[in-house]
């Protein structure tokens, strides 16, 4: 497997070269004319991502989401998962390959990525993943395990308020994983959850990659 690079590439710069950022609600560059995947493996599992342009991960597997997926505590059997900021699917997909008893709900606010989410759902042969926006989670859903590759581009405060809102979603005994780069503020990012009274441990680090473990 290659090593991933130290610092974040340029292709993850929020725009993907397309002018459009991924946390667009609606991207306005143009569309890729047929339908393409991306093989890749994750910890034995082969899945098949959708592609398109002005979609998060609608390229390929970037590396803080596999380092994610490599290196977060096993999810729990069952229950209720969120993918947050699901881009491509990537994270939803996984984890409904791992835990097909479980309910997963993919939340993106980008319609372009919503559904591209669910080509990759449809290719891996996935259904027990919903894909919504921030608004189709039913307000009395509680998850047992949240995992994200949070868009850290899209500004501090606006960052804080997703964050905030989803966290608060947790169920009371429930997980989040969360990935961020060193140069992109995960220290920072910890710092702030602790300070809203978030249990935050730093799980594993990996070329520069932290993964975040948050609890009540």
């Amino acid at each position: 497997m290659n090593t991933p690079p130290e610092r974040p590439t340029d292709a993850k710069d929020g725009t993907g070269g397309t002018g459009d950022h991924y946390f667009s609600a609606r991207p306005t560059s143009p569309r890729n004319t047929e339908a393409r995947f991306a093989a890749v493996r994750v910890k034995g599992i082969e899945l098949e991502l959708a592609l398109d342009r002005g979609v998060f991960n609608g390229g390929d597997l970037d590396w803080g989401t596999r380092v994610l997926l490599e290196n977060a505590p096993p999810p729990p059997p069952g229950g209720t998962f969120c993918d947050l900021g699901c881009g491509s699917g990537a994270i939803a997909t996984y984890l409904a390959r791992l835990r097909p008893d479980a309910s997963i709900w993919a939340v993106e606010v980008n319609e372009r990525a919503r559904e591209v989410a669910r080509m990759t759902m449809a290719r891996n042969d996935v259904t027990n993943v919903t894909v919504v926006d921030e608004s189709g989670v039913p307000a009395h859903v509680r998850f047992d395990l949240l995992w994200s590759n949070p868009p850290i581009r899209v500004g501090k405060d606006e960052l804080h308020r997703l964050l905030a809102t989803w966290l608060a979603r947790l169920a009371p005994a429930g997980v989040a994983c969360l990935v961020a780069h060193k140069n992109l503020g995960s220290d920072s990012l910890a710092r702030w959850l602790t300070s809203q009274g978030w249990n935050v441990e730093r799980h594993s680090s990996k070329q520069g990659y932290r993964v975040l473990v948050v609890r009540r």
